[in-house]
């Protein structure tokens, strides 16, 4: 079942269709974070680390084309929805800085503090888009 939502802008000229748009820029996100992992495949390196700040940002818009008709409405699904996804996130987060302190302080990797932080950022970003997918879907 498809729910199409278009609005009108403060003119009432323009119909938008947010879930074309939010696709369409998950799209063009996913092709740039595609683009940077081909790159760097190709230098025979690891990816830049906003690579995967891109490709996170992918997965939100996709997710957020999934998700828009049903945050629209202002209801008590969608607070809980909300509210969990964030518990979950956070949780979510506590594990990913613990296990990326672990993997640097027992130098399994080499990370840079601004490479770590983008990770983190991209993981987070991710978790959370993801897990309010995953709990409309339940609920």
């Amino acid at each position: 079942m498809t729910v199409r939502v278009n609005r009108l802008n403060d003119e009432g000229g323009i119909i938008i269709n947010y879930r074309i748009a939010f696709s369409a820029l998950g799209s063009l996100f996913f092709l740039m974070g595609g683009f940077l992992v081909i790159a760097a495949f190709m230098a025979n390196s690891a990816p830049l680390s906003e690579t995967y700040t891109i490709l996170s940002m992918s997965v939100m818009a996709f997710c957020l084309s999934y998700l828009y008709p049903q945050f629209v409405q202002k209801d008590e699904r969608m607070q809980l929805i909300r509210q969990k996804g964030m518990f979950f996130t956070f949780f979510a987060f506590l594990f990913y800085s613990f296990t990326l302190n672990l993997l640097v302080e027992f130098e399994v990797v080499q990370l840079t503090a601004s490479e770590a932080i983008n990770i983190l950022t991209a993981l987070m970003i991710s978790t959370l888009f993801t897990s309010w997918v995953f709990l409309s879907r339940r609920y």
